[in-house]
């Protein structure tokens, strides 16, 4: 009988460690994935701001096309009044 009680108490306090053990390890990987979302969220931040910068330089750049096509096109049209005077 005395055997039986040491057994039962050994076995519990091996089960117990166990899932001590395992609730240890489900905790940091619960933390891991705190951290992993936190990481996450800020790569979409910098993602979205990243996107943001490209489309403002896009832009910038489109006006300064359409800015330099207009020039061109004035000085073009100011070539060919100044080439047919000539003749």
């Amino acid at each position: 009988m005395e055997n039986a009680i040491t057994l039962n108490i050994v076995f519990g306090s091996l089960i117990s460690m166990l899932l001590a053990i395992v609730a240890y390890f489900i905790k940091q990987l619960h933390s891991d994935f705190k951290n992993m979302e936190k990481d996450l969220t800020e790569v979409k931040t910098m993602a979205l701001l990243i996107k943001t910068e490209f489309k403002s330089s896009y832009s910038m750049l489109n006006q300064k096309v359409d800015y330099l096509e207009h020039r061109v096109n004035i000085i073009e049209q100011n070539n060919l009044k100044h080439s047919g005077n000539e003749k």
